[in-house]
């Protein structure tokens, strides 16, 4: 085997807060992360209050957790001086403010460090992921601010080949673990060829040990998926509670995050599905959602995901989401609203209050903009056949980002009927930019249900070069944008066919969650 070792400055911390505080402050590969940071500042596509990695390349989060009074938040890196997968790390607070590490989990034996998922223990955490060339590996750390990891038994503890070289009943891919009585469980993803046709579906294989070390394939995990696409696979599983059901996110490499919920059968080891959705709807690139990283939170689930890129950018990539908080409704679907720390970055605020948007025109709304905001509006129900809010609107309409919702145009609900018909929620970046390296987003369709009497609330977050929306707490939508105007800050409003009354709106300039910016 060949050398595999990181050519990455590699600390080994002290062992208490005070001490790992102090080695920190003058750990000199932790202070060029930071030189680095700083040097992106006036980058105008990169986010100010997104976490975004402070040098080079980032991919996909991974194992978030709580420990010790902190979010851990960590990634798929890309150090310079040897650009293989590491795992990258952040700590926060309160899950908006970032702090930058150190990079944590280094290659060797893997050839690279791929993704994987998190257990926290009362005495440790418990870090499970694919590792390249070699097979799924367990790390574990028990320090305070998780500096230093140890690989059980400096090997894969899922080989990637079966011992007499033949072929394993399973896929060896990125994991996640969880325990449940005496017994640590691990799904590995991958898919079968179970499809129509013998064509190949999603699934993820279950493993299990009592000690880490030596784990059983028991079969794949999960009973009446009739929510993912025939070529989709079970890659970046999490598996967790939520609520009274379970809850299985992944990343189809074909058609991006999604999520299967159901019931945690114990005795069989089996999900038994009941519910299932997609975080973006469509392929994950250009500038959609990419995979998760999840945690349980109580009753709840917090989430975050990168997202891809639409246009080069010098030196960076990748960004991650805003945290999200996964909830079950009444009727059991998922909802999901941002985490509330994020108000805790509120500026300068603009509001207007009761207005009447009037039918077929295009209206900028006065002194109300930004290209770094939160914008929380009201908008009562109407007639109109779409009502759209615009952001990053040029003044003569040369570039904007479209936010458009159409009341009773989803599907009809033949299970449930006392349930409302569903709306749609559009994001449309077709006319965001008007710079040539652009790759615009097909438009963003989600599917969501409003009352007939209900308004539509939505709480928009423009960053930049990214835009999330969240509607009345049960849906999202967002996507990377590139404004290439420095005037493409505006705000406007839009009625479809009938007026329509905007109840109110809020407007937030947003600041850093950097001090470097």
């Amino acid at each position: 085997m060949s050398d595999r070792r990181s050519k990455v400055p590699h600390t080994v911390f002290p062992d208490t807060l005070a001490e790992q505080e102090a080695a920190l402050a003058e750990n000199p590969l932790l202070n060029r992360m930071l030189r680095a940071r700083e040097g992106y500042a006036g980058d105008r596509h990169r986010p100010i209050y997104h976490y975004v990695n402070p040098e080079a390349m980032l991919n996909d989060p991974n194992g978030l957790c709580f420990w010790q009074g902190r979010w851990h938040l960590f990634y798929q890196a890309y150090p310079p001086e040897d650009t293989r997968q590491h795992w990258g790390h952040a700590i926060s607070d309160d899950l908006v403010h970032w702090r930058d590490l150190p990079y944590c989990i280094y290659p060797d034996p893997e050839d690279r460090c791929f993704s994987g998922a998190t257990l926290v223990e009362e005495d440790r955490v418990i870090a499970m992921y694919h590792g390249t060339q070699a097979g799924n590996m367990v790390a574990t750390s028990s320090d305070p601010l998780l500096l230093n990891w140890s690989k059980v038994g400096n090997a894969p503890v899922i080989p990637i080949e079966a011992p007499d070289g033949g072929a394993l009943p399973y896929r060896v891919f990125d994991p996640c673990i969880w325990k449940q009585g005496g017994f640590y469980y691990s799904l590995s993803a991958g898919q079968t060829p179970s499809g129509p046709g013998g064509k190949p579906v999603a699934a993820d294989f279950l493993l299990r040990s009592t000690d880490l070390a030596h784990w059983e394939y028991l079969h794949p995990f999960v009973e009446g998926d009739h929510y993912s696409l025939v070529g989709d696979d079970g890659a970046c599983p999490y598996f967790w509670p939520i609520g009274d059901r379970h809850i299985l996110l992944f990343y189809s490499h074909m058609s991006g995050g999604q999520y299967l919920i159901g019931d945690y059968d114990t005795e069989r080891q089996k999900l038994k599905v009941t519910a299932g959705g997609k975080f973006n709807m469509g392929p994950s690139g250009p500038s959609g959602v990419h995979a998760p990283s999840a945690t349980p939170d109580g009753e709840d689930v917090i989430v975050i995901f990168n997202m891809n890129p639409g246009k080069p950018t010098a030196g960076w990539n990748q960004i991650m989401t805003l945290p999200r908080r996964l909830s079950l409704d009444a009727y059991g679907e998922l909802t999901m609203r941002p985490v509330g720390a994020v108000q805790g970055l509120r500026g300068e605020l603009a509001s207007l209050g009761g207005r009447t948007i009037d039918a077929n025109r295009d209206e900028i709304l006065p002194g109300i903009g930004g290209d770094a905001v939160e914008i929380r509006a009201t908008i009562a129900p109407s007639s109109a056949s779409m009502v759209a809010l615009d952001v990053l609107v040029s003044p003569g309409r040369e570039e904007f980002t479209r936010i458009a919702f159409y009341r009773d145009r989803g599907y009809a609900d033949n299970v449930l009927r006392e349930r409302p018909r569903g709306s749609l929620m559009t994001l449309d970046t077709s006319c965001s930019s008007t710079a040539p390296d652009v790759r615009a987003r097909a438009p963003e369709t989600a599917h969501l249900r409003l009352a007939q009497d209900e308004p539509l609330e939505l709480t928009v977050f423009v960053d930049r070069s990214v835009v999330e929306v969240f509607v009345n707490d049960r849906q999202c939508v967002a996507a990377r944008v590139y404004p290439d105007r420095e005037d493409s800050t505006g705000i406007s409003v839009r009625s479809q066919g009938s007026p329509t009354e905007l109840k109110s709106l809020d407007a937030w300039q947003m600041q850093s969650i950097y001090d470097t910016v």
